[in-house]
């Protein structure tokens, strides 16, 4: 589902349609993936989100390769039969030669067309594989590890695919095949070993062997260049893999990443430099009301608000007009996503509020799976409490309503003492004690299988935030995903970003981030790191990130202590802010999400297959230098009207905030965003590094032509 913004910002100058030449008509793309249609992280948004541009761009000579997983193709795919005659000859030889391949449309946007191998049906070719995989790079595969086995089953079937498909024609193809992550990067390697008619590219959107060293608290960064990266991986039991990821980062002809962090990463981990660095995008959909986000905003917040009342009941001695509501959500990695330092600042913004005496009340949100039996009884019983408490309202006032119409037809002022009798008072009396609670409110939504181990638990333990009433910052820890069928917290996670005031994502190890991406393009601020993907690229391209609500924590170059001062300082910050000045915020950073739209972080995929067309072929392409223009990249400058402080910063609400000065002068949201698209501005820094043969433009954008 394409994520929706509004067109209170139409499109930025720069961001014009790309125009390129190119024939691909007797050219074919291949895209292959793990999770094609079989969702497991992240690269499932990426092909998901992506495909339909690429389709516009390819038409029928598209195609999604991914593993068969019959109850995902039950639920996301339509089987049918090829459209190509080359691709239903493969199909067919495959399939009479003891394979089990499947085609259909994957029912997402763009409907592209997909080839699903069944590699449990070929699972009897294992040890020989295996045995050619040894005999061919010397790298062998342990018989336990089931996930490099299903590695090296896909990526056999996978080059057996391409293999025959070149086969099958009958004038020599232009096939591209683009390999995500070491899970099909077997497929390239044996691609280039047979020496088969393939343009391949090589994406790894992580490198193994980074995830794991950061899991281990190591300092990562500070000694990319020290590590032996051998011992590393074997000490770690997954030598097999980082030798199938390196050798498919070797012999591609394009290797990209997805940042420019993942690229310095990759340059030392796997010793070679990325071609091209391929930012992650998203669908953005626009609305035809303006400011419409802002409206979906409220809706949403009404309703974690009444999840808030539930969860709180008996305690609800805070206003909840003067709540913000923080998140953060992920993979359970609790030191790479920097929940670790997110608890810790909490600690800190309690006390900062306390002893300034704010009135403002934070909660913060942890969405992150980990393994429990079940939801918490306590947590159940306060939404139960809260209907009950809506029910007797609801009661009461249809009663109180019926008297003073009956009062009013007869031409008298009610009396108050005689609406109100002594039933409904007795009614309202036992609903207030059913709201009496003798404990505070809990933590955790759920009942935790490792409660005593857990360590966002251990750490709320330690830092001593327990959701008591002298603490003015509440944390809600929900370990599992949100869902709208949720019986405690009904909302999917769409709505449930919109509903909040701010992303937090202090993460040590984030190649790309797509969590505050997708704050940013439904118009919610949000806090990143110089170690995030998108946190690199939003400095890039913002010359101020924190006046459009992207804040940037230095994980980079400064300890821990430090940053999570820094942290600290962003919420405080972010806690004086008005009303009025939370609006002018959202407003800013839904305008950039033209940067993070695939029509525009489309075009560097577009620039790595054209390179690997004419790395591959280059008899018949050449890829040609041009000069970059006003569309190849833009940098957005400060906002024209205002700086972004919180005692600066102007009005922009469609309505003002309560005890706010109205003379003051209006912040007009269209000029501001008028004069963005007219001060746009190029990228100061080159989006990836290119050590090929192939001369490109300074953004990547170099002229393709067939010879």
């Amino acid at each position: 589902m394409p994520l929706a913004r509004s067109l209170s910002v139409t499109s930025l100058s720069g961001m014009e349609d790309w125009d390129e030449e190119f024939d691909l008509e007797d050219a074919v793309l291949f895209e292959i993936a793990w999770e094609v249609a079989n969702k497991v992280g992240g690269i499932y948004t990426v092909i998901q989100t992506k495909a339909r541009l690429t389709a516009e761009e390819w038409g029928e000579n598209y195609f999604l390769v991914g593993p068969y997983v019959e109850s995902n193709v039950r639920t996301q795919v339509e089987l049918i039969e090829p459209t190509n005659p080359v691709l239903k000859r493969t199909i067919d030889k495959m399939n009479s030669s003891g394979c089990k391949v499947y085609f259909g449309r994957w029912l997402i946007e763009g409907s592209p067309y997909v080839v699903l191998i069944d590699i449990a049906f070929t699972a009897w070719s294992l040890d020989s594989w295996k045995r050619e995989l040894w005999d061919l790079c010397d790298i062998g595969v342990p018989w336990f590890d089931r996930e490099a086995n299903d590695a090296v089953l896909f990526g056999f079937l996978t080059a057996w695919l391409l293999g025959e498909y070149a086969a099958q024609s009958e004038e020599p193809p232009h096939i591209v095949a683009h390999f995500h992550e070491w899970l099909a990067g077997l497929g390239l390697v044996l691609c280039r070993h047979r020496q088969l008619p393939v343009a391949t590219i090589f994406t790894t959107h992580a490198t193994l062997l980074g995830r794991y060293l950061c899991a281990g608290s190591v300092d990562f960064y500070n000694k990319l260049s020290e590590f032996n990266l051998d011992k590393e991986a074997g000490d770690r039991q997954i030598y097999h893999r980082y030798c199938l990821e390196r050798a498919a980062a070797h012999c591609a002809h394009v290797f990209t990443t997805v940042s420019q962090i993942t690229a310095i990463e990759a340059e030392h981990l796997l010793k070679r430099a990325p071609d091209i660095v391929t930012p992650n995008g998203l669908n953005v959909k626009k609305f035809s009301a303006v400011h419409e986000f802002q409206n979906l905003h409220a809706q949403s917040k009404n309703r974690i608000q009444e999840f808030v009342r539930g969860h709180f009941y008996g305690h609800l001695d805070f206003n909840l007009d003067k709540s913000l509501f923080l998140f953060i959500a992920g993979r359970y990695e609790f030191s790479n996503k920097g929940a670790d330092l997110f608890l810790e600042a909490l600690a800190r913004l309690n006390y900062l509020l306390r002893v300034n005496h704010s009135d403002v009340t934070v909660i913060a949100f942890f969405i992150m799976p980990a393994r429990t039996n079940n939801f918490n009884v306590e947590t159940l019983k306060g939404q139960a409490v809260r209907k009950q408490l809506w029910d007797t309202a609801q009661t009461v006032k249809e009663r109180f309503g019926k008297k003073l119409y009956e009062s009013l037809l007869v031409g008298q002022l009610p009396d108050v003492s005689k609406i109100l009798d002594k039933e409904d008072l007795t009614i309202m009396k036992r609903a207030i004690f059913a709201t009496q609670r003798q404990c505070q409110p809990p933590i955790c939504t759920h009942n935790m299988l490792e409660d005593s181990s857990d360590p966002i638990l251990n750490c709320v333990r330690r830092i001593g935030l327990f959701n008591s009433s002298a603490d003015r910052v509440k944390i809600i820890f929900h370990p599992e995903f949100l869902s709208s069928t949720s019986p405690l917290l009904p909302m999917d996670y769409e709505e449930f970003v919109r509903g909040c005031h701010l992303g937090v994502f202090p993460s040590y190890y984030e190649p790309w981030g797509y969590t505050p991406a997708e704050c940013t393009v439904m118009g919610i601020p949000s806090i990143s790191t110089n170690l995030s993907g998108f946190g690199c690229f939003m400095e890039e391209h913002i010359a101020d990130p924190s006046a459009y609500g992207i804040y940037i924590l230095d994980r980079r170059y400064q300890g821990v202590d430090e940053s999570c001062n820094q942290l600290t300082s962003f919420l405080f910050q972010f806690c004086k802010q008005s009303r009025r000045q939370r609006i002018i915020q959202r407003n800013r950073t839904e305008r950039l999400s033209d940067l993070l739209d695939w029509r525009y972080l489309g075009r560097y995929y577009i620039s790595a297959r054209h390179m690997a067309l004419a790395k591959a072929f280059p008899a018949d392409y050449m890829y040609e230098l041009h000069e970059p223009t006003s569309t190849s990249g833009f940098r957005y400058p400060r906002p024209a009207s205002v700086p972004p402080s919180p005692s600066l910063s102007r009005h922009s609400s469609p309505r003002h905030s309560e005890g706010e000065d109205n003379d003051e002068e209006r912040y007009d949201e269209d000029l501001e965003a008028e004069k963005d698209r007219v001060n746009i501005r190029q990228p100061t820094a080159l989006p990836f590094k290119n050590k090929s043969s192939v001369v490109l433009g300074a953004n990547g954008n170099g002229g393709f032509v067939k010879n």
